[in-house]
């Protein structure tokens, strides 16, 4: 391979970024640079830049380090390639089959989730979760699934403050520490829940699916009508299945 300058950049570049994904949380640049070899004034360089498109995110208050939202981004590009989708499908459809609700598996793109995935049973009402639409992650199931999978200093970078709260039917968290309050109900639970926050009327339940690392990568949900008796607790554990289903999939098994 001729010599060409950049090529070292961009190789530690993709280390950093590939050092940060595996990491529980936001890590030191001084932590980086020892992990990695890289000097340390290469490092603060590098993640000056990745910052700036949005790859990499700083939090002051801690002097770390950690995933910006355009890595969601890929994330998202990742799952509209269709490998996951081609993967996930499947299990998507026997799980509307199962549980005789529709079903979908969703992927973070920023603050947003992305539908790469849906299975409506039948006689159930349409849903606004079609394949390809995004909706603000802190009022799905799916998105809280997720976001309660991610590290806490993760999260708080995603949503600052108030204004990275949208709204779309007037419930819901609209301030950090009222999402905070839901992600730790969904730990609690080992589920996520949602009623009515995105359609009046129609409730879901959703939980996460995690990579080799313990990323999550996805979200499997089902959603119902608020009016109709279901069997909630059958409904999480045929959710629970699928989503650890698609884990084994993607990490490997057969």
């Amino acid at each position: 391979m001729p010599d060409n300058p950049q090529v070292p950049a961009a190789d530690q570049t993709l280390r950093i970024l590939g050092f940060l994904a595996r990491q529980p949380g936001p890590v030191a640049a001084s932590a980086l640079a020892t992990q990695l070899g890289i000097p340390r004034s290469t490092v603060y360089f590098l993640l000056a830049a990745l910052q700036e498109h949005g790859f990499a995110v700083h939090i002051p208050g801690e002097r770390r380090w950690g995933l910006g939202t355009a890595a969601f981004e890929l994330a998202g590009g990742y799952a509209r390639q269709q490998p996951l989708a081609r993967v996930g499908r499947p299990l998507v459809a026997a799980l509307a089959d199962r549980t005789g609700e529709s079903a979908h598996l969703a992927v973070m793109a920023g603050r947003d989730v992305l539908y790469i995935v849906e299975e409506r049973a039948p006689r159930r009402p349409a849903l606004v979760t079609e394949v390809g639409v995004r909706l603000p992650a802190h009022l799905t199931a799916t998105g809280r699934a997720m976001l309660a999978a991610l590290p806490r200093e993760q999260v708080r970078a995603l949503y600052p403050d108030a204004a990275a709260f949208a709204d779309r039917t007037g419930r819901g968290p609209r301030r950090p520490a009222e999402l905070r309050e839901v992600l730790r109900e969904t730990r609690a639970n080992d589920h996520a829940a949602e009623d009515g926050e995105v359609s009046p009327g129609l409730r879901s339940v959703a939980v996460a699916v995690r990579d080799h690392a313990e990323w999550p990568v996805a979200a499997i949900a089902v959603t119902w009508p608020e009016d109709d008796p279901v069997d909630r607790p059958r409904l999480v554990d045929a959710v629970r299945r699928t989503a650890v289903e698609l884990e084994r999939r993607i990490r490997g098994g057969r």
